[in-house]
């Protein structure tokens, strides 16, 4: 400060304004420390997991935060589903689970574990959604409650297989077909069989003789192309200078 009254004119404008530029990246780096501090405290989840209807999904969870942890630090996991305020869930300390998910719900997690699993049996479609896992810790200083802001969407595909019948089934529908005839009528299935085959013969029968042909053809040409070769070669022999 007394440099600055010791200066005069455009050399103490000068310092002023340095020194005004320098007050303001100091409290810019103040509150970008202060801002680092509030914001070490959090849950880490996938983004999205997909599971087959009738199985089991699990989805890992990790959450941090900053300070030392009181000797009862009365950790607390709790879950909701389909948005950030959504209805909860699961609630460690309790033991509540929703209705919807009765006897389906299991947190693999123990106290003072900073990461865990909940696991989610018996997939149905309705448990298509996004869920959100929350925490609550004592610190020294206070009780903190932090939850994941994004949520894992959890996505359900149907059964493999629901939706095709059975080998058995389809013999069975085949079979039946085939022996199906009313009044003396002539079963529209067998004279539909009895023309294919009548049509693979034919082609069969056409489609024969071509082949022969063509192989021997083939084979002509190669018993040419021998003998061409040997004259070929007799000829160069013929040329090679004598020794």
């Amino acid at each position: 400060m007394a440099l600055l009254v010791s200066l005069t004119g455009e050399n103490q404008a000068m310092a002023w304004i340095l020194f005004l530029l320098l007050s303001a990246l100091c409290l810019q780096a103040d509150n970008s420390a202060g801002s680092n501090r509030v914001n070490t405290f959090g849950v880490n989840q996938p983004a999205h997991l997909s599971g087959v209807q009738g199985s089991s999904i699990e989805i890992p969870f990790s959450f941090y935060f900053s300070g030392e942890l009181t000797k009862d630090p009365q950790m607390r996991i709790l879950w909701r589903w389909k948005h950030f305020h959504g209805e909860f869930i699961y609630n460690s300390s309790s033991g509540f689970i929703h209705e919807h998910f009765k006897d389906r719900l299991i947190l693999n997690w123990t106290q003072p574990q900073t990461s865990g699993v909940l696991r989610i049996l018996n997939l149905k479609e309705e448990d298509q959604t996004v869920y959100f896992c929350r925490v609550r810790l004592k610190t020294i200083k206070y009780m903190e409650t932090v939850q994941s802001i994004d949520g894992t969407q959890i996505t359900v595909t149907g059964a493999v297989g629901t939706t095709m019948q059975s080998p058995s089934m389809v013999t069975s529908a085949i079979t039946t077909s085939g022996l199906e005839d009313t009044k003396g009528q002539r079963n529209p299935s067998l004279v539909n069989l009895g023309a294919i085959t009548g049509v693979v013969v034919a082609t069969a029968v056409l489609i024969t003789p071509v082949y022969v042909m063509l192989i021997f053809l083939w084979w002509k040409k190669r018993i040419w192309n021998y003998r061409l070769t040997d004259l070929y070669l007799c000829l160069e022999s013929t040329d090679e200078p004598a020794d």
